[in-house]
């Protein structure tokens, strides 16, 4: 063999053995069958942005891992992402673009959403019509019947199941007699999450001394600082959002009211922190998913941080969680067919960062946790269940 011909064929040997030694020698296989789209819904703009951007970056891993190992049967996974500005008719028109392009021809496999409940139960309307599923990784309005929607799931608890764990918190741990109740006028969530806790509150032998609804995105609460002192409650719940409960309680604690304060999932941002004025510390919130340090591994956040240029927050593994679901779902179907990924998806027990999956005769989560956390030097540390 010539000089020439063992130069071509060492070139040759290293060439086929590139693939293999691409990523560290784990081998890959991309996608060759064409695309699919998971559209992700949320807010990422406006007073939500963060918490929806959370979300998106947990999708967008987790097709960057399904598409590393050949794609879903074979297809590459497309994330769109699209703003619904935490508006319900922006909602509804983000519901539109999605349908659309189910008409138009492209594989639509799923939505990812909606972030909220209100914008969830808007979409609904056009997405139970379609042939993909819904898997929103936040939204716990219990107006969003799973069985009324028959392509509908969560990854988190419902507002049934977060009231009273909330309010098992507040009497069990916390030793809570008197209890002040605040919720923000969001029907779908922070109406009827309030009213939900007030209910299990009385179920456990304790008074609710003060029942009281305030505005979204209310920022000033003189007159509900003054009702709460006057009824003098050894604990307060609030719930509603990040937009709210800084403010909240930094007026109850500039007027000296220190009881313990818990505040419900849609404070569970870091804003909540930053805006606080140095008032945060020691308050509580309640959440679906423990934090994404406790939840994942470094090699998990170290991806992330590749694909998002960030850190994972609050609900990134919801996100990810959520097209894991879906994508057990098309696995175990064996295709793409809506009705028979439903059905999949019902009968999975599947372990996820936000624990397991598996649905009930009501297509609700089964036994869905939630996690308390408490500031603690201006970080969310979680107190329950004991990490």
């Amino acid at each position: 063999m010539g000089r020439g011909s063992k130069l071509l064929l060492l070139v040759s040997i290293l060439l086929l053995l590139m693939p293999a030694c691409h990523g560290g020698g784990q081998a890959t296989s991309e996608p060759t069958k064409g695309e699919v789209y998971v559209y992700v819904a949320a807010p990422l703009s406006g007073f939500q942005a963060n918490g929806g951007q959370t979300v998106v970056g947990g999708v967008r891993l987790m097709a960057e891992r399904l598409n590393k190992s050949g794609g879903l049967l074979g297809y590459k996974v497309v994330v769109v992402e699209v703003d619904d500005e935490a508006d319900s008719d922006v909602a509804v028109a983000v519901a539109e673009e999605v349908r659309k392009a189910v008409q138009e021809g492209k594989r639509v496999i799923g939505v990812i959403g909606h972030y909220n409940s209100g914008q969830t139960l808007a979409a609904m309307e056009i997405y139970k019509d379609l042939p993909l599923i819904v898997i929103t990784p936040t939204a716990s309005g219990m107006s969003i019947n799973p069985l009324s929607y028959g392509n509908f799931f969560r990854v988190n608890a419902n507002n049934e199941v977060q009231a009273r764990a909330d309010a098992r918190f507040l009497v069990d741990n916390l030793g809570a007699k008197r209890v002040a109740v605040l919720y923000n006028d969001d029907e779908t969530y922070g109406i009827d999450l309030g009213r939900r806790t007030v209910n299990a509150l009385r179920a456990l032998g304790a008074e609710v001394v003060l029942e009281r609804m305030v505005a979204l995105e209310q920022s000033e609460f003189t007159e509900e600082v003054k009702a709460i002192a006057a009824v003098k409650p050894d604990a307060i719940f609030y719930a509603g959002y990040e937009i709210e409960a800084p403010y909240l309680r930094a007026d109850l604690v500039h007027a000296g009211i220190t009881v313990p304060f818990l505040a419900s999932d849609g404070a569970f941002l870091s804003a909540t922190i930053d805006e606080s004025e140095g008032t945060a510390e020691g308050m509580y919130v309640s959440a679906f998913a423990p934090s994404p340090a406790q939840a994942v591994d470094e090699n998990w956040i170290r991806e992330y941080q590749e694909v998002e240029r960030r850190n994972p927050d609050t609900y990134s593994i919801n996100g990810y969680s959520a097209l894991e679901v879906l994508a057990e779902g098309v696995k175990k179907a064996g295709k793409f067919d809506a009705s028979q990924v439903v059905a999949a998806v019902r009968s999975l027990s599947l372990q996820t960062p936000v624990g397991k999956i598996a649905y009930d005769a009501q297509g609700e989560l089964a036994d869905a946790p939630i996690y308390i956390f408490q500031v603690q030097n201006e970080e969310w540390v979680q107190v329950y269940p004991t990490p």
